[in-house]
């Protein structure tokens, strides 16, 4: 078993109007023994030819990922993010979630697990979110999504669907595979500027 912390991240925000605007995720500078900056915002932990790598997701490419889900205006059915929709009045899109994309290549070990409800992220300034699982956003997406009309319980299966698609599932990745999926955290609050992101009990062996 290895606890691993993953990544270590700046919130870059811009504030305007009485209004905050955080801006993408980035690698902060003295990352822990064994993890790797990637040039494309990610940050890898490498153990002989295990490589796990995590890469925070904007809402930006999580729309262009999924965009047929997401330009649908008030009727976007990304359940990661809010789509093309504004607010009333408004030319912005605030924010889900935060959403990280996780990759495992597993090329020395028998068999890899990591359990994605294993994940957490702490922030400089003492707060703490726990990894949403998908019965914790199917339970969101039907008290705000679901409706009486045959077109609400459809946008409704889309969105679950999609989600058990593409969520990190916590299944066995063996020697010469790879896995990969989002892990999703509550929204961060205004006020954090600096997080960790930590996976608890990554198994590498098996009797």
């Amino acid at each position: 078993m290895r606890r691993l912390w993953i990544l270590t991240a700046t919130v870059f925000a811009i504030s305007g109007c009485g209004r905050y605007f955080p801006t993408a995720l980035q690698p902060a500078a003295g990352q822990a023994e064994g993890m790797t900056a990637n040039d494309d915002g990610s940050i890898t932990y490498e153990l002989d030819r295990l490589a796990i790598t995590l890469r925070p997701m904007t809402d930006a490419e999580l729309n262009r990922q999924f965009a047929s889900e997401s330009s649908r205006g008030a009727s976007s059915v990304n359940p990661y993010t809010f789509g093309d929709w504004s607010t009333p009045g408004e030319d912005w899109t605030p924010p889900r979630f935060t959403v990280f994309r996780l990759e495992v290549g597993n090329y020395q070990y028998p068999k890899v697990m990591l359990d994605p409800l294993n994940a957490s992220v702490t922030t400089a300034n003492n707060r703490t979110y726990g990894s949403l699982s998908y019965a914790d956003l199917y339970e969101y997406c039907q008290a705000y999504f679901q409706g009486r009309t045959g077109r609400a319980r459809a946008e409704f299966r889309t969105r679950t669907d999609l989600l058990k698609r593409t969520m990190y599932r916590a299944a066995m990745v063996f020697s010469g595979m790879d896995g990969e999926g989002y892990l999703v955290f509550p929204l961060l609050h205004d006020d954090v500027r600096r997080i960790v992101v930590h996976i608890e009990d990554v198994a590498l062996r098996f009797n």
